[in-house]
C-alpha cells in the first residue's frame, strides 16, 4: 500500500511539473516570434541575441517535457531503471544548444563592434520590458521543484539567462536613447553569451559527472566508509562504488565484512546500514553483500579496513 501510495504521489508531481512545462512552452514560443520581429525591426543584436535563446528555450522546454514524460514509463528487462536518465539526457542536450549560442552570439557582437549600426534603442526598451516580464512569469513557473531535477533546472536556468539577459538589453536600450553609443548593445550581448556560457557550463559538468557514474562531489567517500564501519557488526569495507541515475536517484554497491553470523542477524545490520545511508546521503538503493571477516576478496576499492 506504501509503495502504490509512492508511486501515485510522484506521479502526481510529474503530472504537475509537465503541465507548468507545457504552459511555460506555449508562451515563450509565442514570446520568440514578438521579440524577432521586433529585434529585426529595431536593428537590435540583444533583442535578436534574445529571442535566439528565448528559441533554445522552447526546445529546451520540449525536451525536458518528453524527459518528464519518458521518467514515468515503468521498468523493463531491457531498462531495468526505467528512464530516469531520459531527463539527464535532456539537460544534456539543452546545456549544448546553450553553448552553441553563445558562440554564435560572440561571433556577431565581434562584429557590431567593429561596425556599429543605428538601431531604434525605443523599441528596444518596450520589447525588452515585454521580455522581461514574460521570462520571468515563465521561469518562476519552473522554480519550484527545480534545486532536486537536473532536467527541470536546466529548462529553469535557459528562462532565467533570459531574465538577466533581457534586463541588459533594456539597459542597453536606455543608454543609447540619452547617448547615441550603438556599440553598447553589441558590448551587453558579449555579457549575456558570457552569461549563458557560464550557466551552460555547471549543467554540462554535472550531466557529464552522472552520465560518467562519477561519485556524487557531496560525498566524501572517506567520511561515508568511517560511518559504515562505525555500524556495530561492520569489521571492514571494500568494493565500494556510489553513482548517480540522475540528480536525485542515487546508488551504492559495497561488500561488507563481518563477524560470522545467522542470516537474520546479517538482514539486521543491512537494516541499519541502509537507514544510515538514507538519512546521512541520499542513498535509497543500496545493494550490500555481506561476508565473514576470515574472506579474502579481490577488492576493487583501497583495501579491507579492520576495526
Amino acid at each position: 500500500m506504501t509503495h502504490t501510495h509512492t508511486h501515485s504521489h510522484f506521479g502526481e508531481i510529474a503530472r504537475q511539473t509537465s503541465t507548468r512545462l507545457a504552459i511555460a512552452l506555449v508562451i515563450t514560443l509565442a514570446f520568440v516570434a514578438v521579440e524577432a520581429a521586433a529585434g529585426w525591426y529595431a536593428n537590435s543584436l540583444a533583442l535578436l541575441s534574445d529571442a535566439g535563446h528565448n528559441l533554445t528555450d522552447v526546445f529546451a522546454l520540449a525536451l525536458s517535457w518528453v524527459a518528464i514524460w519518458l521518467s514515468q514509463r515503468p521498468s523493463s528487462a531491457r531498462h531495468t531503471y526505467g528512464f530516469h536518465r531520459a531527463g539527464i539526457l535532456a539537460a544534456l542536450i539543452n546545456s549544448l544548444t546553450l553553448i552553441l549560442m553563445a558562440v554564435w552570439i560572440f561571433y556577431e557582437a565581434y562584429q557590431r563592434l567593429i561596425y556599429p549600426p543605428e538601431m531604434q534603442p525605443g523599441v528596444l526598451v518596450v520589447v525588452g520590458a515585454l521580455a522581461l516580464a514574460v521570462n520571468l512569469g515563465t521561469a518562476l513557473l519552473l522554480k519550484r521543484g527545480s534545486d532536486q531535477d537536473l532536467n527541470l533546472r536546466s529548462a529553469f536556468v535557459h528562462l532565467m539567462g533570459d531574465v538577466f539577459s533581457t534586463a541588459g538589453a533594456i539597459l542597453a536600450g536606455v543608454v543609447i536613447l540619452f547617448t547615441g553609443w550603438y556599440w553598447l548593445d553589441a558590448l551587453v550581448s558579449i555579457l549575456i553569451g558570457g552569461l549563458i556560457l557560464w550557466n551552460a557550463w555547471k549543467i554540462l559538468r554535472e550531466t557529464l559527472d552522472i552520465l560518467l557514474e562519477s561519485t556524487p562531489r557531496d560525498v566524501d567517500l572517506e567520511r561515508l566508509v568511517a560511518d559504515l564501519r562505525a555500524v556495530e557488526g561492520v569489521r571492514g569495507v571494500h568494493d565500494l562504488h556510489v553513482w548517480s541515475i540522475n540528480q536525485t536517484l542515487r546508488t551504492l554497491s559495497a561488500h561488507i565484512v563481518t563477524d560470522d553470523q545467522a542470516i537474520s542477524a546479517g538482514a539486521a545490520l543491512q537494516r541499519g546500514l541502509n537507514e544510515l545511508l538514507v538519512h546521512q546521503y541520499g542513498i535509497a538503493h543500496a545493494t550490500l553483500q555481506l561476508e565473514c571477516a576470515d574472506c579474502l576478496p579481490n577488492c576493487a576499492y583501497g583495501t579491507i579496513t579492520q576495526n
